[in-house]
């Protein structure tokens, strides 16, 4: 289905432009009568930006305590009214064939998935977890804040992980205590090709 998935997530693109907001990742699940297409949606960007300055001034429907970037302001008369049109698109173009299916609609959430290098770039300095093909240092899953991307490689601050995730262990007096093991390596640069999924962690 990888063609016609193509071809559904250009149409979702045309629809969800024409309705201000950008198509955010859409997934296919199951087979038969059970298949099931998620469509995740945000505001575009010069929406985003007027959630941002609204947030800004403490507007009280907008939430507290996400990051700016972070806010999709999908609607549920957002998602109805794009299911509505969408869900016609497909059918007029025959775009799913075969048996039925189920649309479902929705925002990408505060932990969103990261699938484009875009991505990686706009939420930097945001907690993320990323899980690799292959190990790195042994290692294929990974949870830091997003230093930044480029060169064909997100960095990541795995310390702030740490720091958010353990409470620090009171200090011991006795000098001839064994020292705690050396803390890893703070940053990791892995490649994007290498990452096999990824998304942001909530830290409200």
């Amino acid at each position: 289905m990888a063609l016609q998935l193509d071809l559904i997530r250009n149409a979702a693109e045309r629809v969800a432009a024409s309705h201000h907001m950008d198509l955010v990742d859409i997934e296919f699940h199951g087979a038969g009568k059970f298949r099931s297409l998620r469509v995740f949606l945000e505001k575009n960007a010069a929406e985003r930006a007027r959630l941002a300055a609204l947030a800004a001034q403490g507007d009280a429907a907008i939430p507290s305590g996400v990051p700016a970037e972070a806010l999709s302001g999908t609607t549920l008369e957002d998602c109805a009214t794009f299911a509505t049109d969408f869900g016609t698109l497909l059918d007029v173009e025959d775009l799913i064939p075969g048996a039925e299916y189920t649309l479902e609609v929705s925002s990408p959430g505060i932990e969103r998935k990261l699938t484009r290098p875009a991505d990686y770039v706009r939420f930097t300095g945001q907690l993320a977890k990323l899980q690799t093909f292959a190990p790195i240092n042994g290692n294929r899953h990974f949870t830091g804040r997003i230093l930044g991307a480029s060169s064909g490689a997100v960095t990541l601050d795995a310390s702030a992980a740490r720091r958010k995730d353990k409470p620090a262990k009171p200090k011991k007096s006795n000098q001839n205590a064994a020292q705690p093991a050396p803390e890893p390596a703070s940053t990791v640069a892995i490649a994007l090709d290498n990452i096999e999924k990824a998304h942001l962690l909530a830290e409200i």
